[in-house]
């Protein structure tokens, strides 16, 4: 129904990423606090991946369809990653349309799985999807 790709996540990503979303974990933007802490190098905040999602869901739907969205962290995802996010219809009947959603980086590693429900005419198919 939907594959967005979006560019590879850079350093100053994640630091816009940190100052708009208020999580100042250095985890994700100091390179030498991640490596003291066991890690090879920084890694991606899960919920801009979550974002990406979302952002990719929202794309090809009617204003205000969207009623339920959430989603499952399965894996890290490292920096520089390309993260390609996809839904797919898995059920539609009068009352709506549930989709089975999924991000990924560019190995095929599943970063996030998660589904939303949107109103039954909420689709929108004229829109670009990538």
């Amino acid at each position: 129904m939907f594959r967005k790709t979006y560019s590879p996540i850079n350093r100053h990503r994640l630091a816009l990423y940190c100052g708009g979303s208020g999580d100042q974990n250095p985890i994700h933007v100091d390179s030498d606090f991640a490596k003291a802490s066991g890690y090879e190098d920084v890694f991606v905040h899960g919920m801009l991946v979550m974002a990406y999602l979302g952002q990719a869901l929202t794309g090809v739907l009617r204003p205000n369809a969207l009623r339920t969205y959430g989603v499952r962290f399965v894996a890290r995802t490292q920096i520089h990653a390309t993260i390609t996010c996809e839904g797919s219809v898995e059920e539609a009947n009068a009352d709506g349309i549930r989709l089975k959603l999924v991000a990924k980086d560019e190995f095929g590693d599943v970063k996030l799985t998660g589904s939303a429900t949107v109103a039954a005419d909420g689709l929108v198919d004229d829109r670009p999807s990538g």
